[in-house]
């Protein structure tokens, strides 16, 4: 097969002959009609220069007037040509002394031309040693002439064109030629450097993707292609990152639990017990159980979510009620830890377009979060607000807050911050990671930020019914 690089070249030089040969034949063209043309125009004025100088009355005599007026400058017009009068009957009443003896061509079918007042041109290609020009005349008005007839040589015509055909034809090929020569420079030049791109890219493997491919230094394509490539290698970077983070913290939840299960099982039958002790250990172990079972199904979620399976059907829910119903199912574990909820009054009557559970999943783990870190006496307030097209649900505790170096982290899969590893609050760190991924699948965005006053604030904005429907494609 032949290659790009090759194509390419052979489709500029196909161009370019073919734009040169138009052009070349168009000049050619353009240049023998205007010789031909301005030759044409010149036998013309000297005939009918000639027909104005014939005698008014019929019987005077016919000549042709080659002699130059005294003191008059000499005329180079009658040098070159042949001129002849011609009688209504045919015969010649008068010739140009470098005529001689022979006469210019009258054939039956230029004579009914010229009888119906056409003025004819011919190319004489027998007449003479060279080809001739023919221009016949028609006269009215002089006696018995008829025509008067004026002849030029097209040797210096035919000369100029050669000449021009010769020199279109070394200009065409030269500029082929450089055109050419540029082109490939300008081609190999460009394809040289993609191809040092694409040999230092088959370089960077799984193992070394913290490299990058040199920059040529310019801003044009090849500085552009080189510049996109590396932004993609810093994409994939950060993903394969997150995915080697996301396998370890995966494994070590996966693993904790299963030991703990185990060790409970193996010392129930390291020796006889009593009921009551193998019921305490099952219980045990049905906690374990529930909290891989947990641990699966928010994983599982998570990877449909990324494959865009999990948004579910949408459907319009007021977001006042989503969020009295998850505070609602949220308030027998805030009365253990003697925590209070709290929801600011709200005019909103703006519906969302959402799919009801993963919605209600968000705000509950939002709420989940703010009382497992309220202190005991505390409050968690929910604020709902309208900004544009969007609506937006604020979630606010009282407690440690988030440190300034984890809230680029908190939104991360299996992530827990300082005050979430120091103290006992339960969690495995993949709450906020699967309200973040809801959230953007409903076209939203989550916001954690950590107040001067203290505490954690979450804030969700996802749009309302209405602006969804519009914005849809």
């Amino acid at each position: 097969m032949i290659s790009f690089r090759r194509r390419l070249t052979l489709v500029h030089q196909a161009v370019i002959v073919v734009v040169l040969t138009v052009t070349a034949l168009a000049a050619y063209w353009t240049l023998s009609r205007e010789v031909h043309a301005q030759l044409d125009a010149a036998l013309l004025a000297l005939a009918e220069t000639e027909a104005a100088a014939l005698p008014e009355q019929g019987g005077q005599a016919v000549t042709v007037h080659e002699a130059v007026a005294a003191g008059a400058p000499p005329s180079f017009e009658r040098l070159d040509r042949l001129l002849q009068i011609v009688g209504a009957d045919g015969e010649v009443l008068a010739r140009s002394r470098n005529l001689g003896a022979a006469r210019l061509p009258l054939s039956p079918d230029l004579s009914r031309r010229l009888a119906a007042g056409e003025v004819v041109f011919e190319t004489l290609h027998s007449f003479g040693s060279e080809p001739t020009r023919l221009v016949s005349l028609p006269v009215q008005g002089h006696g018995n002439v008829r025509a008067v007839q004026v002849a030029g040589s097209l040797d210096d015509v035919d000369r100029v064109v050669e000449t021009a055909s010769v020199l279109f034809g070394v200009m065409g090929a030269t500029l082929l030629l450089a055109v050419g020569a540029a082109g490939f420079l300008l081609t190999r030049g460009a394809f040289n450097a993609i191809g040092d791109v694409v040999e230092q890219a088959h370089r960077i493997g799984d193992a070394s993707l913290g490299r990058r491919l040199p920059h040529p230094g310019t801003d044009d394509e090849i500085g552009r292609l080189v510049q996109t490539l590396n932004e993609m290698l810093d994409r994939l970077e950060h993903g394969f990152d997150a995915q080697k983070r996301f396998t370890a913290d995966a494994s070590h939840e996966l693993r904790s639990p299963l030991s703990r299960l185990r060790t409970e099982l193996e010392l129930a039958l390291r020796r006889p017990r009593e009921p009551a002790a193998y019921v305490d250990a099952m219980r045990s172990c049905v906690e374990e159980v529930e909290r891989l079972t947990l641990l699966v199904e928010e994983l599982l979620t998570l990877a449909r979510l990324d494959a865009g399976q999990e948004r579910g059907p949408t459907e319009t829910a007021s977001l006042k009620a989503l969020v009295e119903e998850a505070m609602a199912r949220q308030e027998s574990a805030a009365q253990e830890r003697g925590v209070r909820m709290a929801l600011a009054p709200s005019a909103m009557r703006h519906e969302l377009m959402v799919a009801r559970g993963p919605a209600s999943l968000v705000l509950a783990n939002l709420l989940d979060n703010a009382v497992k870190f309220s202190p005991h006496g505390g409050r968690v307030t929910v604020q709902l607000a309208t900004e544009g097209a969007e609506a937006r649900v604020s979630v606010g505790d009282e407690g440690p807050g988030i440190q300034k170096q984890d809230l680029p982290y908190v939104f991360e899969r299996f992530y827990r911050g300082a005050a979430a590893r120091a103290g006992a609050v339960p969690g495995i760190g993949l709450g906020l990671a699967l309200s973040h991924a809801i959230v953007k699948a409903h076209g939203g965005r989550i916001e954690a930020s950590s107040p001067v006053a203290g505490g954690a604030l979450f804030t969700v904005s996802l749009p309302f019914a209405d602006a969804a429907v519009t914005a849809r494609p």
